[in-house]
C-alpha cells in the first residue's frame, strides 16, 4: 500500500512537472525587448500596422496626436502610405536606441528603427526615428520621422 502511494506521488510531481507555461512575448530580433522599453512600443506600433487587418491595435500605442493622424486614413496600407511613407508585403523591424539605456527613468525617447522588407517582389530597406512619450506607465507613439 505504501509503495502504491509513493509511487502515485512520484507519478504526479512527474506529471505536474511537464506543465507548460506560455512563454513571455518580447520584441526585438529576439524577442527579449521588454514590455515596459519604449523600443518594445514601438516595435509592436509598427507590427500593428504591417501585420494587422486594422489599426486598432495601433491606435492603443498612440498618443492623441498620433491617434487622430492615423484615424484619417482609415485603413493600414493608407497610413502605411501616407503617414509613414513605406509600404511593404512582408517586413522585419529592429531597433537602435538613441538614450544609451536609460528609458527607464526618462519620460521621452527617441528610437530608430531599421526596416527591411518586400514590395512587389523588390527588397526595400529604410531607417525611421520614432519619438515616443511615456504616458503613465505605457510607451505611446507620438511622432515617426526620416531623421
Amino acid at each position: 500500500m505504501l509503495k502504491k502511494i509513493i509511487f502515485i506521488l512520484i507519478f504526479t510531481i512527474q506529471l505536474s512537472a511537464c506543465d507548460k507555461s506560455p512563454p513571455k512575448q518580447g520584441g526585438g530580433k529576439f524577442g527579449m525587448l521588454d514590455t515596459g522599453n519604449p523600443e518594445f512600443a514601438a516595435i509592436e506600433f509598427f507590427e500593428h500596422i504591417y501585420s494587422d487587418k486594422g489599426l486598432e491595435g495601433a491606435l492603443k500605442l498612440s498618443t492623441p496626436k498620433m491617434e487622430r493622424l492615423l484615424r484619417s486614413y482609415h485603413t493600414n496600407k493608407g497610413a502605411q502610405k501616407h503617414v509613414l511613407n513605406m509600404r511593404f508585403d512582408k517586413v522585419s523591424i529592429q531597433s537602435k536606441s538613441r538614450s544609451a539605456g536609460r528609458n527607464e527613468f526618462a519620460k521621452e525617447a527617441q528610437i530608430s528603427l531599421f526596416f527591411e522588407g518586400e514590395l512587389d517582389g523588390d527588397i526595400l530597406k529604410d531607417i525611421r526615428v520614432i519619438e515616443l512619450v511615456k504616458i503613465g506607465n505605457d510607451w505611446k507613439v507620438d511622432d515617426v520621422s526620416l531623421n
